[in-house]
């Protein structure tokens, strides 16, 4: 393949994304390479035949490598997916896991798809008809946009955190354990609780008390490897730190230390519990949970297990 068709495929898709008003700090080489690989634009095809395939983050890596000799490193990930494809979706352009809409923010599946009435604009790209076409698209875009930012609102998890107020929580099974950590671990457990910080792995800081930590003596920034939930129990004066895993692991042995390092200063005790789904899951963690840690699993709730527990439950004095 000839550089000059490498050349003035990623010039027109550079002009197709300034035509559809996407942001200057879009407007660059990778997103274009991100549109052509959304609609399936090789050297050598026109804009008519493209297509919509489903396709990750490191599928667009790999085929802008294999079509367009563009090699991005690996840690490149996530700047493509929060740099190019996040606003693409957020402009209408793409759509997120259109196959299957529940599927998990952070899940190693996430697909992207481009959208069809995008799909239908872009095949017209040196045509008579793109500029009548890219009028009538803009006009509704708008609304477009609405719909499907509705439609992911619609998907979210809402968890009660205090009687009448609820937050939401982006898709998947990790939320769902998360929301059963609030929901049905807490009030058996940890009654009247006040709940300090959510995860959420749509935006990280899905909620977050800031004073009340302060008040315990504890300041963390936004570099700070949080855990999934913290819940203060006032009652005993206890920090509970929960982990929910699904797909990654538990409160091993290094998690232990991250998470003690992190509220060194807490004037309340640290509990530390990992949550899993179910007991299938949990098998296959087990050889990983570190001692002095509580364990809870979802379809059992009433039930904990103490590793190496002299109390049913509390914190550890670590001298």
């Amino acid at each position: 393949m000839s550089t000059s068709k490498r050349s003035r495929q990623i010039r027109a898709a550079l002009k197709i994304l300034t035509a559809l008003g996407l942001p200057r700090a879009q407007q660059n080489e990778r997103s274009a390479l991100c549109l052509l690989a959304l609609s399936s634009i090789t050297p050598e095809r026109s804009w008519a035949e493209a297509e919509a395939p489903l396709i990750g983050i490191t599928p667009i890596m790999d085929w802008a490598r294999d079509h367009y000799r563009k090699r991005y490193a690996p840690n490149t990930r996530e700047t493509i997916r929060r740099q190019t494809m996040h606003q693409f979706c957020d402009a209408g352009i793409a759509l997120y896991n259109p196959d299957k809409p529940d599927r998990a923010v952070n899940s190693p599946h996430a697909v992207y798809q481009i959208e069809p009435a995008a799909l239908e604009l872009v095949r017209l790209w040196g045509t008579s008809n793109w500029n009548k076409a890219l009028k009538t698209y803009l006009v509704e875009r708008e609304t477009l946009v609405a719909k499907y930012k509705k439609a992911r609102v619609q998907r979210q998890i809402p968890v009660e955190i205090s009687p009448g107020k609820k937050i939401s929580l982006s898709p998947g099974e990790h939320s769902e354990l998360i929301r059963a950590i609030i929901e049905d671990f807490a009030p058996r457990f940890a009654p009247g609780s006040t709940l300090v910080y959510v995860g959420d792995t749509g935006k990280k800081w899905g909620y977050f008390d800031a004073p009340l930590l302060s008040k315990l003596g504890i300041t963390v920034d936004s570099h700070g490897k949080m855990p999934d939930v913290a819940l203060y129990y006032s009652t005993k004066n206890w920090l509970l730190l929960a982990e929910a895993v699904t797909s990654h692991g538990p409160v091993d042995g290094k998690r232990h230390q991250e998470l003690a390092k992190l509220f060194a200063g807490s004037t309340a005790g640290l509990v530390f519990v990992t949550a899993f789904p179910n007991r299938t899951v949990m098998s296959r963690y087990l050889g990983d949970i570190a001692w002095e840690t509580e364990v809870w699993v979802a379809d059992a709730p009433s039930h904990l297990i103490h590793f190496n527990g002299v109390r049913f439950l509390g914190p550890y004095d670590p001298s």
